[in-house]
């Protein structure tokens, strides 16, 4: 089954400028910090203890509220996965407004509301802006969870997940997660196909009613509305909002590893890894420590002109981008050195990060590159202040962190302040590269040439410990050919096959755009001499069609049409013959045996396959059934080079055949996309009309 495609500024300076000598060698000083006036706000509490800061802004006639919950909440456990399932079901109805009528109110006043586990957030014209506080109330206050509503985001997630298994960032993205803080902290839970069933839709209501209360919760207003009419809608929309005692759960503390150690992360057929050198640090919002650090950053590896940066991409082309974190956080925070590289350069760039974060600690910076990342901050932060939330989020991270009342009013001030000795002083504090976690995704060829900074352990891509299998020899009396008759075998024989004129299957899939579910249609049909057609519809219509017949075919997508020529034609016309496996010659191809490994806990049989022009696949076949169950091969597209993978299992007979059998169930995946596909019917010699493949 084939794969289903789802200005540059130009300055005129005087001329006398030019006329003066210049002294290169030395450097302009750098000037006072720049005085930057943060916006005011205003605020207010309720008696039930819901706190209120407002900026106004009159530009636009509009406005916006959120609202953000200052919580620790328990731990998800065996239910891991529930908290972001509320960002969906929050707004699928309440105890006044059906699902249908809270989205058509929306839209109706062209409001944007969206929630999640921590807060919700909304916004709308200014003239609608009663109408917008009494629907963000009702959600906040009055939401009511379906079983049939969790049901279906269950099933959403559950297909991102299936996704995520083959997506190298979200693999890297788990492990990190699993390494740095483990299961006895929410920011180490790890959502699997197993929690996302496990999720009930009391733990959902539970946590909404303890956790969305006014006493934990901060309201940002911004816009076009004065702070009297913004009391005035949060009295009448949230002043029944009920208190209640909000549990806090404490979560331990969180150090560096005692010493590096290394994860491998294996991921079948990948052309690249990514990287991840990272550990759990202490540093809270506000600390004296966090301007410090953002500026050590932002020298290491905080954007394209970091050190990371310029030296595994400027210096050696390994990469496209390689960047650092140092994140704070209330809870616990962490560092980061980020990068993704070929394969063969993969131990060389774990070493180029490493030793970065030495040079940092071992060497003072100089000081026009200190300056210049201050400049570079500097800027940003001006830039930032233009947008009027920022100030209200200012003012909540005051109240909230117990900051300093002037922590932002003196931001550049402080930041200007910042000397090579306190970037020495941080990096010899925070950034570790004697206690981290080198955690690797990418092909296990590599796992071995990363020992050199510490023993190698492998893990799952939810970050489980696992052993990697290595492929042991085959038999020295079984041969590819042997490997591949026993296979002919177990689906019929070369009679069945031959018998073969031709044949139709229609398979179900279905795919998922964030909150909607695409239900997919494949059919494909065969019919000697090679004629193959194969179209995929979608929403009642036909999204994609792919016909050969004989020497000509063509491709339709999205009303393009083109004919098939080179190596799609040449394609096309194997994947029409029936009888391809039984003489491989005629398309190029050999077979090589390479070994056994274990596929989905059962041995297989690992052959090399490679065509005329070179191109090499890897096919997985059972030693016990014979069944082919698992290909492995590189897709090049114009965004790069990507794994594509196909599983197959559930070999059936089709019926009225004569023996002949094929996968009921096929799993395919390229690149982070995947579907899974199960055919419905199969129907062979039906005599297909010839018109089919015009």
């Amino acid at each position: 089954m084939k794969k289903i495609i789802l200005s540059i500024l130009t300055l005129a300076l005087p001329a006398a400028i030019w006329a003066q000598p210049l002294d290169r060698s030395i450097r302009p000083k750098p000037g006072p910090a720049p005085e930057v006036k943060i916006g005011s706000s205003e605020n207010f509490t309720l008696p039930n203890g819901l706190k209120v800061f407002v900026v106004e802004n009159h530009k636009l006639p509009t406005i916006s509220c959120d609202i953000v919950f200052d919580i620790k909440p328990g731990l998800e456990k065996d239910e891991a996965g529930y908290k972001q399932m509320l960002s969906e079901l929050l707004l699928t109805g309440t105890k006044t407004r059906t699902n249908d009528q809270l989205n058509e109110q929306i839209d109706f006043i062209g409001a944007n509301i969206a929630a999640s586990s921590e807060g919700i957030s909304g916004g709308s014209l200014t003239k609608h802006e009663d109408k917008l506080f009494d629907l963000m109330s009702d959600i906040t206050m009055n939401a009511v969870f379906k079983q049939d509503e969790l049901d279906k985001i269950k099933t959403r997630t559950l297909s991102g997940l299936e996704t995520q298994k083959n997506d190298p960032d979200a693999m890297l993205s788990n492990v990190t997660s699993a390494l740095d803080y483990g299961p006895a902290h929410p920011y180490g839970e790890v959502v699997t196909d197993e929690t996302v069933k496990n999720v009930k839709l009391k733990s959902c209501e539970d946590y909404y009613n303890t956790y969305f209360r006014p006493n934990v919760a901060y309201m940002a207003i911004v816009g076009d509305i004065t702070v009297k009419q913004a009391k005035s809608l949060v009295e009448k929309y949230f002043g029944k909002w009920q208190k209640s005692n909000v549990p806090t759960t404490t979560y331990g503390h969180y150090d560096a590893p005692d010493m590096t150690r290394v994860a491998f992360v294996p991921r079948e057929a990948s052309v690249q890894s990514v990287i991840n050198v990272t550990y759990p640090i202490d540093l809270k919002p506000g600390n004296d420590d966090v301007i410090k650090a953002r500026v050590t950053n932002t020298i290491l590896g905080g954007g394209s002109q970091g050190r990371l940066f310029l030296d595994l991409r400027e210096k050696h082309g390994w990469t496209y981008g390689a960047y650092s974190s140092i994140r704070d956080d209330d809870q616990v925070g962490n560092f980061t050195a980020y990068a993704k590289c070929r394969n063969a350069v993969t131990d060389s760039s774990v070493g180029a990060i490493l030793d970065e974060m030495k040079r940092l600690q071992n060497e003072k910076v100089n000081d026009s590159d200190l300056q210049n990342s201050i400049a570079y901050m500097s800027g940003n932060f001006a830039i930032s202040l233009e947008d009027p939330a920022r100030i209200a989020q200012f003012a909540i991270n005051i109240e909230r962190y117990h900051m300093p009342k002037d922590y932002y009013a003196d931001y550049l001030k402080n930041m200007s302040k910042v000397s090579v000795d306190d970037v020495q002083f941080i990096a010899r504090k925070y950034i570790k590269p004697a206690n981290a976690n080198i955690i690797v995704v990418g092909s296990k060829d590599e796992a071995g040439k990363l020992s050199k900074y510490g023993d190698v352990s492998y893990y799952d891509n939810y970050g489980n410990p696992i052993k990697v299998s290595t492929m042991a020899a085959a038999p020295s009396n079984v041969s590819a050919d042997d490997v591949v008759k026993k296979y002919i075998n177990a689906i019929g024989g070369e009679k069945a096959i031959s018998d073969i004129k031709d044949i139709k299957t229609v398979s179900k899939g279905e795919i998922h755009q964030g909150p909607q579910t695409i239900q997919l249609t494949i059919t494909e049909m065969k019919k000697v001499p090679g004629k193959w057609k194969q179209t995929v519809e979608a929403m009642g219509m036909v999204v994609q069609k792919e016909v050969l017949n004989g020497d000509k075919g063509y491709q339709e997508a999205q009303g393009q049409k083109a004919d098939l020529t080179g190596d799609e034609l040449e394609g096309a016309k194997q994947e029409a013959d029936f009888q391809a496996d039984l003489h491989p010659e005629k398309y190029g191809i050999k077979r090589t045996i390479k070994g056994m490994e274990k596929v989905n806990g059962s041995d297989a049989y690992v052959i090399e396959e490679v065509d005329a022009k070179g191109k090499k696949s890897t096919e997985y076949y059972d030693v016990q059934s014979g069944f082919l169950v698992k290909k492995t091969e590189m897709e090049e597209t114009p965004q790069g080079s990507f794994a594509k993978t196909q599983e197959l299992s559930d070999y059936k007979e089709v019926p009225g055949s004569g023996g002949y059998k094929v996968p009921y169930t096929v799993k395919e995946s390229e690149g982070p996309q995947a579907v899974t596909v199960q055919v419905e019917s199969v129907e062979i010699n039906k005599n297909i009309p010839d018109t089919e493949f015009n």
